[in-house]
């Protein structure tokens, strides 16, 4: 008889526990745990894609977030090992229904071992009115006239329009539901033009959608072409007016601002429909190729033409789609998992084409970017169904002109607003969606864009309030289904299944007062605007996600505590911690030196001029001996 190796957490049951010759291992309904004489091993079981056995006698798992995990352990006979193999795969299986996911049933056991269940339930699963009521406090926050010139629909109330979109839709005012409706038989998956961000200064927005349904017959639709006209009619109508001070602030319904013929009327035309200035030539980036485009409309789809389109221009960015990112990922791990470390380290990665993909993705970003705010021009964005690509062009391009989504607060809203309320197919892309066998679903286009995010914090690393250990957590629970944050493919998915009160959220873990993931270097304040090196030589590989140790980590530095929920772990940095920080190597104990009687000296690297050093340093503050020079 043997215990369980490890703590457990609320809701999760040991279902096998045996002996391999040099470890005890334990599957849970949550995680895999192998522990070894001074070292273990802890994935979540949604985190695995596939398990196989190399060599007769060793389990070999490949996991999601591109980790690979070789020579798990070995087992004394054949016949052992295929029981294990079977065991996890089982385990790993696609889920028959939602509830099956850990996610209930640990949310579910959290209740229950609470007295209050009201305030457990609010502090596990409400990350806060910020993102409870992101969609109002969003338009007050970027100064849409709702008076004048916006508007908010209902038409999608209950989802009944589009399954996939929010409730709540923003168009220009004189847009009625009945012409939406009929926008909305025109563009694939019902997705219609809708605007989802305001540039405060010139009152230049993003809108989103999916493509247009124009097919081989080249059909048209007054409806549609009208909407997207509207949008950059109504930025004109509600711009940015410039007050004392330089500065342009949100532009008022009464026309009472005076205009300043210094900058170009559009940008800064005062407000109301008399005194608007003539609309900017609105730009629809297209995020595919010209090529792609064309080709889905055997598929019904197709682009906008610019001729139908006045005063538009079709831009087309050429990202590759979800079976080449795919692809381009499994490629990646395994050049990033190859043992001994490759001696064509660069070539291999240059050959997977990763770093290409996020350095198109970055200058897509920074084309809708600088058309906003040097140019003052409309963007409308979408790919094919404009719930891949379109997302992360338009949440990147929000974090390059908001400071706001640069704060832990704000990038949550960007990721509750762009990507779930949008509709990204986070269970089939993650592929813990039930029931859905395809494969080809699968792709890991968040964990792209959260790589592109990462390219944005290496470059601006005082501009960003949260630090690097943020996005790798937000990277491990996209796929733990620990929290239910990222389960379904929709919204109305989300709220048929009653997901977001049978869960806890992730923001729960990644709030704000988690000082474990503040960026002690940022510099609150800044209104910068990034512009990012979009170049690949200035791209880096993401080593703490692809480049962590595959083999089991020592004991004292199990890192399973990055899949625990923030009541596992401290909030603050442990002393435990703080012990695995790196320590020089000529003084043990710094404090204790600083006391010390005897001078702290610095060895020059010329012996000559040793002597000197030491003569005029009177006064000068102690530095740090070290025996390396």
């Amino acid at each position: 008889s043997f215990q369980v190796p490890f703590t457990v957490l609320q809701g999760e049951g040991v279902e096998y526990l045996g002996h391999a010759n040099d470890a005890v291992i334990a599957i849970s309904n949550y995680r895999l745990h192998i522990k070894f004489k001074d070292s273990v091993i802890n994935v979540p079981l949604r985190m695995m894609e596939s398990v196989e056995c190399r060599d007769m006698f060793q389990l070999h798992i490949i996991c999601k977030d591109s980790k690979v995990i070789r020579y798990l352990c070995h087992f004394s006979t054949f016949k052992q090992c295929q029981e294990w193999l079977k065991r996890l795969t089982r385990a790993i299986a696609r889920p028959a229904k939602p509830e099956d996911l850990f996610a209930f049933a640990y949310h579910a056991w959290c209740l229950g071992v609470c007295v209050d269940e009201e305030d457990q339930h609010a502090h596990l699963c409400r990350p806060g009115d910020h993102v409870r009521f992101r969609f109002e406090m969003e338009l007050v926050r970027m100064g849409f006239d709702l008076q004048n010139v916006w508007r908010v629909s209902d038409i999608n109330n209950n989802y009944k329009l589009c399954s996939s979109y929010p409730q709540k839709l923003l168009v220009p005012v004189w847009i009625t539901d009945k012409e939406l409706e009929n926008v909305a038989s025109f563009r694939s998956w019902k997705r219609i033009p809708v605007v989802v961000y305001r540039h405060a200064r010139n009152g230049a927005v993003i809108a989103r959608c999916s493509q247009p349904e124009i097919s081989w017959w080249g059909w048209r639709n007054a409806d549609d072409e009208y909407l997207v006209t509207s949008i950059a009619k109504a930025c004109a109508l509600n711009p940015g007016v410039k007050v004392p001070g330089g500065m342009l602030q949100n532009g008022s319904s009464d026309g009472s601002e005076a205009c300043d013929t210094d900058f170009d009327s559009s940008l800064t035309a005062c407000s109301g429909v008399e005194n608007a200035g003539t609309p900017q030539k609105l730009l629809i980036l297209d995020a595919r190729s010209y090529t792609a485009a064309v080709a889905n409309r055997a598929k019904g789809g197709g682009c906008e033409c610019e001729e139908y389109y006045p005063n538009c221009e079709v831009v087309f960015m050429g990202m590759a789609n979800i079976h080449s990112i795919r692809n381009s990922f499994q490629y990646l791990r395994a050049v990033c998992s190859q043992v001994p470390d490759p001696s064509n380290w660069l070539s291999a990665l240059e050959s997977t084409k990763w770093l290409q993909h996020l350095s198109v993705m970055l200058k897509a970003a920074v084309l809708v970017s600088s058309a906003v705010d040097r140019e003052g021009r409309p963007v409308l964005v979408h790919c094919s169904d404009g719930w891949d690509r379109t997302p992360q062009i338009v949440a990147l391009a929000k974090i390059l002109l908001d400071p706001y989504y640069r704060t832990m607060e704000g990038f949550q809203v960007l990721v509750e607003s762009d990507w779930l309320d949008f509709g990204h197919k986070f269970g089939d892309r993650c592929g813990h969606q039930e029931k859905v066998e395809d494969q080809n679903e699968q792709c890991p286009v968040f964990l792209q864009w959260l790589d592109a995010v990462h390219q944005l914090l290496k470059q601006f690393p005082c501009l960003f309030e949260f630090n690097e250990a943020f996005l790798v957590k937000l990277v491990q629970h996209t796929y733990s289904c620990l929290y239910g944050t990222f389960l379904g493919n929709s919204p109305c998915e989300r709220e048929m299944h009653n997901i977001y009160k049978r869960t806890c959220s992730v923001w729960s873990l990644l709030r704000a007062g988690n000082k474990n993931f503040h960026n002690l270097l940022y510099m609150p304040g800044s209104e910068q605007v990034l512009h990012p090196v979009c170049h690949v030589r200035a791209l880096h590989v993401w080593t703490a996600v692809y480049l962590p140790a595959s083999s089991p980590h020592p004991l004292g530095q199990d890192d399973m505590d990055i899949y625990l929920p923030s009541g596992s772990q401290s909030q603050e940095f442990s002393g435990r911690s703080l012990d695995r920080l790196p320590k020089t190597r000529s003084m043990d104990d710094l404090l204790s030196a600083c006391d010390s009687s005897s001078p702290l000296t610095r060895t020059s690297s010329d012996p000559n001029l040793n002597n000197h050093c030491q003569e005029v340093r009177v006064g000068l503050e102690p530095w740090h001996t070290s025996p390396e020079g």
